[in-house]
């Protein structure tokens, strides 16, 4: 089954969840229709801003909204799985918008392969990276005090088709995190690939290995 990838480079949130979701409906509709239709993973990069999914808490936005004008940023209210989690520039933004039967993955078993897609780029770094009990996404030192987050990870799906995705902090401004409780943690920290490597990351780069990860494991 062939999957295309999409860069839709620096995108306004509001753009990309209307093209999301756009290609969500369409393939859904194919998809019970008996139609052809394409499974897409879009790479992107967003203008600051916070997203709270179904599940989430307001109180965990620490901003009111003149804080969010004064910092730049906006609040959207989504429709994914999940708490709040930031995006901006400098964070990689991955959305496979996909027909998960095709792949024969469950929503659980396909969650885990983008943890382990996320996994391998770190270790491609040199960076060891896990998971967490009982927290989706891709941790650091996950089981002791020092736990911090590198890639957030929620997700929407119908009729076994996804959106929505992950967030891998590559070069990301984490000061952007101290104005939330992001995914609802108070006492975990946040990191990103700069951060633990010392050094700027090209993102280019960052995008082809995770596309590769991404698609060898969807391929298996």
């Amino acid at each position: 089954m062939k999957t295309s990838v999409v860069d839709w480079g620096l995108i306004p949130y509001s753009d990309s969840w209307n093209r999301q979701t756009e290609w969500f409906d369409a393939l859904v509709h194919a998809k019970l229709d008996g139609k052809p239709y394409e499974n897409r993973i879009v790479m992107c990069e967003h203008p600051h801003v916070y997203t709270l999914g179904r599940s989430g808490k307001e109180n965990n936005m620490l901003l009111g909204e003149e804080q969010l004008k004064a910092i730049g940023a906006t609040l959207y209210h989504i429709d994914r799985g999940g708490d709040i989690t930031y995006h901006g520039p400098g964070q990689l933004v991955c959305y496979p918008i996909i027909n998960l039967e095709d792949f024969g993955l469950g929503l659980k078993e396909y969650v885990h392969l983008l943890e382990e897609a996320v996994i391998r780029v770190c270790a491609s770094y040199g960076i060891t990276a896990g998971r967490l009990e009982k927290a989706t996404g891709v941790w650091l030192d996950g089981d002791s005090p020092r736990a911090r987050k590198i890639c957030a990870i929620g997700v929407r799906s119908s009729h076994y088709v996804t959106m929505h995705g992950l967030a891998l902090n590559v070069n990301t401004d984490l000061r952007y995190f101290s104005y939330i409780n992001p995914c609802g943690f108070i006492d975990k920290g946040v990191t990103s690939l700069q951060k633990e490597l010392g050094r700027e990351v090209a993102m280019d780069e960052v995008k082809h290995r995770l596309q590769v990860e991404i698609q060898s494991l969807l391929d298996r």
